[in-house]
C-alpha cells in the first residue's frame, strides 16, 4: 500500500493508505471524507467541552440576554426541564450567554472531559509522528465514542437546536464561520504531489510507479486555488537543529579565539632574553636625556 501523508498547506493532517491501483477519481473525495470527519470531531470536542461546563444550548432567541431580559421578555427555556443530566446539575453560569448554565456534576464532567481526550488522541495530528495511519473507521469510532459519552450524561437527549445533537446529526450549518471555511467538499477535492495536480482520470500508481512501500507528501485542497506552495528542501525541525549546530559552532570558535589571544607574549616573563641580558647587566638600562 502506498502511504500519503496528507497536508493542508503547510500543516500535517493525517496519514492514509491506498493502493497504488487507486483512481485518484475515488481518492481525492475519501481523502476530504477523512479530512472533513476530523474537523468534525474537534468541532463536537470543543462544544462538548462547553457542555461539560455549562450545560445545553439556550433557544437562539434567548442567547446572549441578561436574566432581567429574559424575565422581562418573558422567555422561557423549555428544554431545560427535559434536558436534565444524569445526577443532577450544577449552576455555572455562561458568561458567553450561550448555554444555560445547568452544568453536569463532576463525575458526568469527567465522562465527557476523558472521552474527549480519548476521540482526539485517535484522530490526532501526532498519529503522523507514529506512523498510524487514518481512515474512515477511526473517525466513525471517534465519533461514536463521543455520541456515547453524550448519551450517557444525557439520557433524555439534547435539544435540537443544541450544535452537538446537529452535528450528529449531520444538520450543522457553518455557513459564514471560520469552521465553514476549513471544509473541503468532497466533489471540489483536489491533491497535488511535488507541484504536480494529481489528475482524477489517472491512477495513483501513474505518478509514484509501482513500489506499494511508497511514501509522498500530498498536499489537500479545494478546485480552482491553483498549485499549493512546494514542500520546503529541509523540514521546520531540521532547520532548527542546523540553526542550533552553528550556533554552538560558532560559540565554539569564539571560545577558542579568546583562548588564542597572544598578549601575555608582551609580559616580562615571556621575554625570552631577559636571562641574558641579566647576566650582561643590561636589564633595566633605558635610553633617553635624564
Amino acid at each position: 500500500m502506498v502511504r500519503l501523508h496528507v497536508k493542508r498547506g503547510d500543516e500535517s493532517q493525517f496519514l492514509l493508505e491506498a493502493a497504488g491501483s487507486a483512481r485518484l477519481a475515488q481518492l481525492a473525495p475519501l481523502a476530504a471524507r477523512v479530512y472533513n470527519g476530523r474537523l468534525k470531531v474537534h468541532r463536537l470536542c470543543s462544544e462538548m467541552e462547553e457542555l461539560a461546563e455549562h450545560g445545553v444550548f439556550l433557544p437562539y432567541n434567548m442567547q446572549g440576554l441578561t436574566d432581567e431580559q429574559i424575565e422581562e421578555l418573558k422567555l422561557k427555556d423549555e428544554w431545560a426541564e427535559k434536558c436534565v443530566p444524569s445526577g443532577g446539575s450544577v449552576f455555572k453560569k455562561d458568561e458567553m450567554g450561550r448555554r444555560n448554565g445547568h452544568a453536569p456534576n463532576e463525575k458526568m464532567q469527567q465522562v465527557i472531559k476523558k472521552t474527549i481526550e480519548e476521540a482526539k488522541a485517535l484522530i490526532s495530528k501526532k498519529q503522523v509522528q507514529a506512523n498510524v495511519c487514518v481512515n474512515m473507521e477511526m473517525v466513525k469510532d471517534a465519533l461514536d465514542q463521543l455520541r456515547g459519552a453524550v448519551m450517557i450524561v444525557y439520557p433524555m437527549g439534547l435539544p435540537p437546536h443544541d450544535p452537538i445533537r446537529m452535528e450528529f446529526e449531520d444538520k450543522e450549518d457553518l455557513s459564514g464561520t471560520h469552521a465553514g471555511l476549513e471544509v473541503i467538499e468532497e466533489s471540489e477535492a483536489q491533491l497535488w504531489w511535488a507541484g504536480k495536480e494529481l489528475k482524477e482520470t489517472k491512477l495513483l500508481s501513474d505518478y509514484v510507479g509501482k513500489n506499494e512501500k511508497t511514501t509522498i507528501i500530498v498536499k489537500i485542497q479545494k478546485k480552482g486555488q491553483g498549485a499549493p506552495g512546494r514542500e520546503p528542501l529541509i523540514s521546520h525541525e531540521e532547520q532548527k537543529q542546523m540553526m542550533l549546530y552553528y550556533y554552538r559552532k560558532q560559540e565554539e570558535l569564539k571560545k577558542l579565539e579568546e583562548d588564542d589571544d597572544d598578549s601575555f607574549l608582551n609580559a616580562e616573563w615571556a621575554d625570552n632574553h631577559a636571562l641574558k641580558r641579566q647576566f650582561h647587566g643590561v636589564k633595566d638600562i633605558k635610553w633617553g636625556p635624564r
